[in-house]
């Protein structure tokens, strides 16, 4: 009888839990409520936030929010025995019953908070059957959630008045603060109002909401919630607040984040509050004062070398300007780079063994297959060395190198760093891609400096905190152990593993350390006015562009602890005279140093392992050939760095009056002497004669050597017109075709033919023209020793 008792009872324990599951499946718990978006700063502090979906400002407050005193507070309010229930109280609802039938005192619901939480989750009419299933949702959400989620959902939906909701809303709006900043008189101020959210409104009934908050703070001082000592000096705190504004820094990445993590309460970001707030006063101060100029907006970006971590992030000047497209995202806005992307040719460049800092390039007019790039300035100095073509920006030695690496290797490398649009475009891009002809974000110019300023190692910044910093950061706050120093280390570590785990190496160590030396030069055109002997230079390395047509003027520069980058201009892609890179970019890249990074310890870049030094040829920046009496000492990459010999000089054997040239074969027995002439490259010479530049130039050759000399390697090229090339040229406008050709330096006369005709003799340097009839053309080139090259072009007439 007893076991067929116990059988049934267990049955129908059984049968009721089976059908309490079904009513749970049937009548799933409410969902999470909608929280406004919120973007905090690295150390937790909110920088922005958004209303939610139903337009009320209802931030989500975390558990580690929730401070003793806000618990014990409400706890002891709303419901004495919230920790013992399971979500209603019968004590108290027996008592609500007899006081609401026999009115006994103040009518009342005896709702716990959990059955609070029941209601604020789907608000309903306040009946009986309403009362009942809000009872049965407390029982339920009990058996889902713990008491401290039940809390956490309590002050995340209370009332405040109007569209505000939560204890977090309440105390950002009205304090300032987040919930575990607030002192006790604010804590007591926040768990009463609920309430009474329409009666009680803070801003509007100060005087209220003081007598209420005192009346409250002592009962909690007679029932000892509190020491004495607190509830006294919180009775002295003056209540004087008013409603203020969300807090809205970063702008443009919180947006930017919000946007690709819809329904995400809590978006912890790596911005530092402190530099963020700066940036943004700078750049905004800034830019005002180049309205006049005609210049509306600027965008920064400041990361943390060693964690790749953004730590400040200015979209525009002012989000709000209107007028000034202020809600454009400069960081992420694609636009023509300008002459920054030349540091990383160079280093690139060096890697190959093409170039090291002192060797010489070409600084001449010069026509890459139909391309003729110009200088900033429209000024040649006929050779330059690598560090001051880079140091001074020159356009024509940065195509020259573009040309000898290739493109494709450049926007290849270009595409590991993470340039999008020049990933797309990289079958189209040319070499006019070196001077800007190509479209890249500040986001990706400043993440490509800061590859510089780590050793030529790449990886993706880094805009958010991961779970695993998140956990070890809340570990080293909560802990007890006294040893801080060792969780800052540990999150820095973990930091760097993250960061690591995506690394790529673009170019060596040595190479960009190299480029990093010349970038430090002060000794450069782009340096502003008034900075030349100021304490307000800071010690960085660093880079400016400018854009054609004066669109965008950049300024990246970087130390051993931050990269920042700078970008001026108008969103609206107008042009201004003075929007420079150095005019306009780099004093508000300075500023930004001196305010954000003056407390950097003074130490710089060392030189790797890697690189040696090595005796070179003043002349030429070679390893000293046989006539090299001018040497110096230039870094190099053992092993990479190119080793052929300086042949700047050659050795001439000339008749006994210096008028003519004689070659091996026609020299005379005796009667001659061996002398050094320059050995100009084709282009340099022309360019030398020209613009009449003083050099010693080789006399002419001996007319009486009747020998065929030479060969094609020694012929002249044609420059223009370009192999293969056609023409289209307009009949009404009788336009010309331009002859012009380079050739070694004894030269003095070349030939021209059209269609195997005599057309014209000229100087080896002279630029000819000539009218050319429709169809094929085959153009010749001869010189003065008898060498010849031929191109065939195509012409049109319209």
């Amino acid at each position: 009888m007893k076991r067929r008792i116990g059988l049934r009872l267990l049955g129908g324990l059984l049968a009721g839990v089976l059908v309490l599951l079904a009513l749970d499946r049937l009548f799933p718990v409410p969902p999470a409520p909608l929280y406004s978006p919120v973007v905090t700063a690295a150390d937790g502090t909110v920088l922005h936030a958004f209303l939610n979906p139903t337009q009320k400002w209802r931030l989500k407050t975390e558990l580690r929010e929730i401070t003793p005193a806000l618990r014990s507070t409400i706890i002891a309010k709303e419901d004495r025995f919230f920790r013992f229930h399971f979500g209603i109280n019968p004590f108290s609802i027996i008592q609500a019953a007899g006081r609401n039938l026999f009115g006994g005192g103040r009518t009342t619901g005896a709702s716990t908070i959990t059955m609070q939480v029941a209601r604020l989750l789907e608000p309903k009419e306040r009946t009986v059957g309403n009362k009942l299933v809000e009872m049965a949702r407390a029982v339920q959400l009990e058996a889902h959630y713990s008491k401290a989620e039940i809390l956490q959902l309590y002050l995340n939906l209370v009332p405040y008045g109007g569209n505000v909701e939560g204890v977090k809303s309440a105390a950002l709006l009205y304090f300032q603060q987040p919930p575990d900043y607030l002192s006790l008189a604010q804590t007591v101020t926040l768990a009463i109002i609920p309430n009474r959210p329409r009666g009680l409104v803070l801003g509007r009934d100060n005087a209220a909401v003081l007598a209420e908050r005192n009346r409250w703070l002592r009962r909690f001082g007679q029932q000892g919630l509190f020491p004495a000592r607190d509830v006294a000096d919180a009775l002295l705190e003056p209540l004087d607040v008013e409603r203020h504004a969300a807090p809205a820094l970063a702008p443009h990445l919180a947006r930017r984040l919000v946007r690709t993590q819809p329904g995400r309460a809590i978006i912890r970001t790596t911005l530092q509050r402190a530099k963020q707030s700066q940036a943004e006063d700078l750049t905004r101060n800034y830019v005002r004062r180049l309205y006049a100029l005609g210049i509306s907006n600027a965008a920064v970006l400041v990361v943390n070398n060693r964690t790749r971590e953004v730590e400040a992030y200015v979209g525009s000047a002012d989000f709000r300007d209107a007028l000034h497209q202020g809600q454009n995202d400069g960081v992420q806005a694609v636009r023509s780079p300008g002459s920054t992307l030349k540091p990383f040719l160079y280093a690139l460049a060096m890697d190959q063994g093409l170039l090291t800092p002192k060797q010489l390039l070409p600084d001449v007019p010069t026509n890459f297959q139909g391309y003729r790039p110009e200088n900033f300035d429209k000024h040649c100095s006929g050779e330059v060395t690598v560090e001051r073509a880079l140091a001074f920006s020159l356009n024509i030695p940065a195509v020259r190198t573009l040309a000898q690496l290739g493109v494709p290797t450049f926007t290849g490398k270009l595409r590991g760093a993470g340039f999008k649009t020049v990933g797309r475009n990289a079958p189209r891009l040319g070499l006019s891609t070196i001077l800007g002809g190509c479209g890249a974000t500040l986001e990706e110019l400043t993440n490509l400096y800061v590859t510089l300023a780590n050793s030529g190692s790449s990886a993706p910044l880094r805009f958010q905190i991961s779970n695993e910093e998140l956990v070890m950061k809340n570990a080293a706050a909560s802990s007890k152990i006294r040893k801080q120093k060792q969780f800052r280390e540990s999150i820095t570590n973990s930091q760097l593993l993250i960061t690591n785990s995506n690394k790529t190496q673009l170019v060596s160590p040595a190479a960009a350390f190299l480029t990093t030396d010349i970038l430090a030069q002060l000794t450069r055109p782009d340096l502003p006015v008034g900075y030349e002997n100021s304490m307000r230079l800071p010690k960085i390395a660093w880079k400016t562009g400018t854009s054609y047509g004066r669109r965008d003027a950049w300024s990246i520069g970087y130390n051993r602890d931050y990269t920042i980058g700078v970008w001026v201009g108008n969103f609206s892609g107008q042009g201004a005279p003075a929007l420079t890179g150095s005019d306009v970019a780099t004093p508000l890249l300075f500023d930004l140093f001196n305010a954000l990074a003056y407390n950097s310890p003074n130490n710089w870049f060392q030189p790797p392992a890697s690189l040696d030094f090595r005796l070179v040829c003043a002349e030429s920046g070679l390893p000293p050939g046989e006539n090299c009496p001018n040497q110096l000492m230039d870094y190099f990459l053992p092993g990479t760095s190119a080793s052929r010999r300086c042949q700047h000089q050659k050795e001439v054997l000339v008749s006994a009056d210096g008028r003519y040239a004689y070659c091996r074969a026609c020299a005379p027995a005796t009667g001659y002497r061996r002398e050094l002439y320059p050995n100009l490259l084709p282009e340099v010479l022309a360019y030398k004669e020209t613009q009449h530049l003083p050099y010693r130039a080789l006399p002419p050759h001996n007319p009486a050597c009747q020998l065929v000399r030479g060969g094609a390697d020694r012929a002249p090229t044609i420059t223009s017109p370009l192999a293969g090339t056609e023409y289209v040229l307009s009949r009404g406008e009788k336009q010309l075709l331009l002859l012009s050709c380079t050739t070694n330096n004894e030269v003095r006369q070349v030939y021209w033919y059209v269609n195997d005709e005599f057309l014209q003799a000229a100087a080896a340097t002279e630029r000819v023209f000539f009218r050319p009839g429709p169809g094929h053309l085959k153009i010749s080139c001869a010189d003065d020793h008898g060498r010849n090259t031929d191109v065939r072009v195509t012409v049109s007439e319209l």
